[in-house]
């Protein structure tokens, strides 16, 4: 098929190696402008900008695809479908209407659950045991559109760094599977009485409160690793936590219990297992005790 790919970071990348390794024409892709990272400041592509790069195939980044130049740019490419993956542009309707078979989005949650920007972490927050990859067909609402294909995939213990990787290569080879014969798939229309909002991570939300339960401090630490990172102030200076286990004795909640670093919730207990200090690497808990000694009584904020 003679496709235009759209998506931005990590998690689209796969989407377009497996098209592109499928012999599917790829247009052009559409990615999100370079952005100033890292201590220079300098401008970074995206990974899918990266990567296209690398498959020899053309890329924009309009700021926006409202503007009529931009989008009969888009039109002109007469492109037989749109593969949409956390492309971070909302898609007007004439671009939703350009390729002859619409847009299709890899969306990272078992729809209608988990609609918006941030299904993965809401999946862990919310302890659901299972999630998984809808491919879907585009339109106006916010993950609203019909239901082609899915995909379930267990959570367990992943944190959202390790989920989002693999749901990346899940979405990718369902995808790919959806291309072989998409006429003779049937889409399904969601069930809004069923849907769930999976609201931008806000990074206050990051900040541990000792106060609440072990259970759900610890799926925080999971849907927050890596970025931005559960976090305590310890004497002043911002602790990330990155892995922890519940641990089941009790205590005053931010209270340090003992030498191994467990600290008391609201129910049951919270031992650290890995953790990062502001502008360090990340380390195992084990060697920051050995540099850094925690009194058993201290209560942590």
């Amino acid at each position: 098929m003679r496709i235009i790919f759209m998506g931005t970071p990590d998690f689209a990348v796969p989407t377009l190696t497996a098209l592109a390794e499928a012999n599917h024409t790829i247009l052009a892709v559409y990615t999100q402008p370079p952005r100033r990272a890292g201590r220079g400041k300098k401008l970074q592509p995206s990974p899918v900008q990266v990567e296209a790069e690398r498959l020899g195939i053309e890329v924009r980044h309009p700021v926006s695809l409202k503007d009529v130049a931009a989008q009969a740019e888009f039109l002109a490419l007469e492109a037989d479908l749109a593969v949409v993956a956390a492309y971070g542009l909302i898609l007007p309707q004439p671009i939703l209407d350009a390729p002859a078979h619409g847009c299709l989005n890899v969306h990272a949650s078992l729809l209608p659950h988990w609609r918006g920007a941030a299904p993965i972490q809401r999946a862990i927050l919310a302890g659901d045991p299972v999630t998984g990859i809808t491919i879907m067909q585009m339109e106006q609402g916010l993950d609203t559109g019909d239901m082609i294909a899915t995909v379930r995939t267990p959570i367990e213990d992943k944190t959202a760094g390790e989920l989002t990787e693999e749901l990346a290569e899940l979405g990718a080879q369902l995808m790919v599977g959806t291309l072989i014969d998409l006429d003779a798939l049937h889409p399904v229309p969601q069930d809004d009485k069923e849907a769930t909002y999976a609201a931008k991570i806000d990074k206050n939300e990051a900040r541990m409160d000792f106060t609440r339960p072990a259970e759900q401090l610890e799926r925080e630490v999971r849907a927050f690793a890596p970025f931005p990172g559960a976090w305590f102030q310890l004497d002043g200076e911002r602790i990330k936590v990155l892995s922890a286990h519940v641990i089941g004795v009790n205590g005053a909640p931010g209270t340090v219990l003992d030498e191994d670093f467990t600290i008391a919730c609201g129910n049951a207990a919270l031992r650290p297992t890995r953790i990062q200090r502001a502008g360090k690497p990340a380390m195992d808990a084990a060697a920051f005790l050995r540099g850094r000694k925690i009194p058993v009584g201290t209560v942590l904020l």
